[in-house]
């Protein structure tokens, strides 16, 4: 999943890079902003923004596990993009690279766009939260005890499992993309 997911329109260009460069750009950012070690397998993000000096945003290594997304997605936000290092999910103002924030999960299990709705979803082990072109839209109730797995989507309506810890099993749900409230299950 590394890579730059371009599936909402955006005014930035981005490359995720193999390492930290030799030479550091003029502007460079630590996300977030005091920690220790970053280097140890950040994910190294050279990003140019529309308007002003290209940057170099190193975002700090979350687990080192291919369950966890790795990758730069556009977002709702044209001018915003979302970093993810090993399940750790840095959203950033490519204008202000000052200005970011932190998906407060730890780790994101997926990440998800639907660009027709303007939604970007990040997947947790118990819930989801949605991001539109304003910030934070809404954030389900618990929907497992222990992992979520997306299986389709029909309009607004997303439709998934969870596993319930009462019946030892997995249980549907469905959520309206709106309001993030369930409608099923």
């Amino acid at each position: 999943m590394t890579g730059v997911h371009e599936e909402f329109a955006h005014n930035w260009k981005a490359e995720v890079l193999r390492g930290r460069p030799l030479i550091l750009p003029s502007r460079h950012y630590t996300y977030p902003a005091v920690v220790d070690e970053v280097e140890r397998g950040a994910l190294e993000v050279l990003v140019t923004p529309a308007e002003g000096l290209p940057f170099l945003a190193t975002c700090a290594l979350g687990f080192r596990d291919p369950a966890v997304p790795t990758g730069v997605w556009a977002m709702p936000d044209a001018e915003w993009l979302c970093a993810v290092s090993g399940g750790y999910s840095y959203l950033i103002d490519t204008r202000v690279p000052e200005q970011f924030k932190q998906v407060a999960w730890r780790p994101v299990l997926g990440v998800e766009t639907i660009p027709e709705l303007g939604l970007m979803l990040f997947v947790g082990h118990h819930a989801l939260v949605a991001w539109d072109a304003k910030g934070e839209a809404w954030q389900s109730d618990r929907l497992s005890w222990e992992g979520v797995t997306l299986t389709g989507r029909e309009g607004n309506v997303l439709h998934g499992v969870g596993w319930d810890l009462m019946t030892d099993r997995d249980t549907p749900f469905s959520l309206d993309l709106t309001t993030g409230r369930r409608v099923s299950g």
